[in-house]
């Protein structure tokens, strides 16, 4: 798995969006959906991770339900998926897949305004 190129990751991310409930992927406003390798070290900081501490994605921004109105003008909210880390917990194509869209599906739900216990009570309810 660890073979795998920016561009196939980026076809999967691309391929979780599309099977991921539309009525949320059009609901995106302002947000950039990108990839890196790793978190870089402000956003390790930021997080306060250790180093042996794997994190799979990332929500920078304004949650929907703490905006003012008047974020004119900041830059774009963020979702990172990190590849190496989710490759790491993946054991084969398909749980590599089913891993990018739980990780996608996360970070767009604190978009919308879910913390870490309401998301956990969601996943758990739909298993």
């Amino acid at each position: 798995m660890n073979d795998l190129t920016d561009e196939q990751f980026d076809t999967l991310i691309t391929r979780a969006m599309d099977e991921l409930p539309q009525e949320y992927i059009r609901g995106l406003q302002n947000v950039a959906i990108v990839m890196a390798d790793e978190p870089d070290e402000a956003q390790r900081e930021k997080l306060k991770l250790r180093h042996d501490h794997l994190l799979l994605g990332l929500y920078e921004g304004i949650p929907r339900t703490a905006r003012t109105g008047s974020e004119a003008g900041l830059l774009p909210d963020k979702i990172t998926l990190f590849k190496y880390p989710i490759l790491a917990v993946s054991s084969d194509e398909d749980g590599l897949f089913q891993q990018i869209k739980r990780t996608l599906w996360h970070e767009i739900a604190h978009y919308y305004g879910l913390n870490h216990d309401r998301i956990d009570y969601l996943e758990s309810r739909s298993r």
